[in-house]
């Protein structure tokens, strides 16, 4: 196998460093790369520094798959403005908001918005969070208790979705290792079977009903529901509760609920009629049929929202034109970061930095753990930055030649990454979504943290468990052995807090 040695491990390791220190996925990518390009062309830093520019960043976006990915970016943007600003979500929740009289009701309600709002991972909170937190103070749950719900239905939900800007970019990624490695594959039949082995992502969202109907919480969430329903306190008396602004709670009161299910409706419609004519599900669809059906579903459901805003005088053309657009505008981040994303990979292959890793590990470690060690070093990393896209771009480029150079489970590999990535997504304290979930639910964003991570930590320990199953079987069904080991634990968690409490008071 050819690879320049353990040369070809600085790249990755750089970006993952950096990613750490400076929590920047931008800044951590182009310097891993540059770094990788330094090494490629001898040591000289202006033609590293030309050769990345000419050679390694411009031919990403020359690339006719990866400008339309970055055009369906830019549609998918200016849709999510649209409905953000609206004001649909928080109004079609107002209106579910009369019937909650529990406090089962009160947190299956704020999960079900929480995945009414599949399409933005960081508008969940913003939207979510405010509307259901006085319902949450008068049923006595807690603010850490809303907090966890509305971030546990943000990124693990997101990354579940094929059709938004998480599913896009992560399609993006497996497409270029894919071509790379000469796999016909379709990017998006891939995403969709890898759904099944996104293990975290799963735990995390139905942890949240299992708790709420069952009525069980353990660790430090248990004493913070005991604070609120035996004293009515909101927080801990040295909390320092994150709060939005009066004005942001009240932007939107007159807004109404056709806004957002007319629009999805429009979308779904519009997707899955253009794909049917392409023979979906039945049949694979052609990845540029996809984007093209995907670009055209996001364009109609825009102008539904552009019409929609209008008809009820809630905002002049104008306005709507400059949200739309601003909303483009905030996915240069995401396509700037995807551009050198695809660039590391390319790095990445021409160092050869999978084929010296498969010639550390080959007949020293079996294939079918190869999942399980990749979901640990993805949550490790994740973890540290608080970012998991970050973390796919860094382990996907690595992770699929591996799986494929060693015979591991392909399907199964990919998913403990994204499931690795989303462990830190949903638990770090920089996670950007974990401080919004504090923000939107006006909780201590430490206190957040701390309630939430026993649960997180539960669901890696059970996701763990099912990608060495998984690695040995490659059976998506192992989904159920997971969701089985989730409900014993819970159970079990739950009694033993609730004897460790008894004993505490009988003392």
């Amino acid at each position: 196998m050819e690879h320049m040695g353990w040369l070809a491990l600085l790249p990755p390791v750089l970006a993952v460093i950096l990613a750490i220190i400076t929590k920047n996925v931008i800044i951590s990518l182009f310097l891993g790369t540059f770094a990788g390009v330094l090494i490629i062309v001898g040591g000289n830093p202006l033609t590293a520094t030309t050769e990345t520019i000419g050679n390694f960043l411009f031919p990403q976006v020359a690339d006719g798959y990866n400008a339309a990915v970055l055009v369906l970016l830019f549609f998918i943007g200016g849709f999510v403005a649209l409905v953000e600003k609206s004001g649909g979500g928080a109004a079609l929740a107002a209106k579910t908001v009369k019937s909650i009289n529990s406090r089962v009701k009160a947190q299956l309600s704020a999960w079900c918005g929480g995945l009414i709002i599949f399409f933005s991972d960081l508008g969940t909170p913003l939207i979510v969070g405010p509307i259901f937190e006085k319902i949450f103070d008068k049923a006595r749950i807690s603010r850490e208790k809303l907090a966890y719900i509305i971030d546990s239905t943000s990124s693990p939900v997101a990354v579940l979705i094929p059709f938004i800007g998480w599913g896009v970019y992560i399609m993006g990624l497996i497409k270029s290792e894919f071509d790379g490695l000469g796999i016909t594959a379709s990017e998006f039949d891939t995403f969709v079977q890898v759904i099944p082995f996104q293990f975290y992502a799963i735990l995390a969202v139905l942890m949240v009903p299992l708790m709420a109907v069952l009525k069980l919480d353990f660790g430090s969430m248990a004493k913070a529901e005991r604070r609120i329903r035996e004293t009515g306190q909101l927080y801990w008396e040295n909390s320092k509760p994150l709060r939005r602004s009066d004005n942001e709670a009240d932007a939107n009161q007159e807004s109404k609920a056709i806004l957002i299910w007319l629009p999805l409706l429009v979308l779904f419609i519009t997707l899955f009629g253009l794909l049917s004519t392409k023979g979906f599900p039945f049949e694979p669809v052609d990845g540029n049929d996809f984007r093209v059906s995907l670009i055209t579903a996001y364009l109609f459901a825009a102008i539904t929202i552009f019409i929609l805003l209008m008809v009820f005088r809630l905002k002049k053309f104008g306005e709507i034109f400059d949200i739309y657009t601003s909303g483009m505008q905030k996915m240069v981040y995401v396509a700037v970061t995807l551009v050198l994303a695809w660039s590391l990979g390319t790095v990445i292959g021409e160092m050869g930095t999978a084929n010296y890793i498969v010639e550390l590990m080959q007949g020293r470690v079996p294939a079918f753990i190869i999942p399980a060690l990749l979901f640990v070093i993805g949550a490790i990393v994740s973890l540290a930055s608080g970012s998991s896209w970050g973390t796919f771009a860094i382990m996907l480029p690595i992770a699929i030649p591996m799986a494929v150079a060693l015979d591991a489970q392909l399907l199964v590999c990919i998913g403990a990454v994204l499931s690795g990535g989303i462990f830190g997504d949903h638990s770090s304290p920089i996670s950007d979504t974990s401080i919004l979930s504090s923000t939107g639910a006006g909780s201590d964003h430490i206190d957040h943290v701390k309630t939430q991570f026993p649960y997180a930590l539960t669901n890696a320990v059970i996701a763990l468990i099912g990608f060495i199953v998984a690695g040995m079987t490659g059976s998506p069904w192992t989904v159920l052995l997971t969701v089985i080991l989730l409900v014993l634990a819970v159970f079990t968690l739950s009694k033993l807090t609730k004897n460790k409490y008894e004993s505490n008071i009988n003392v």
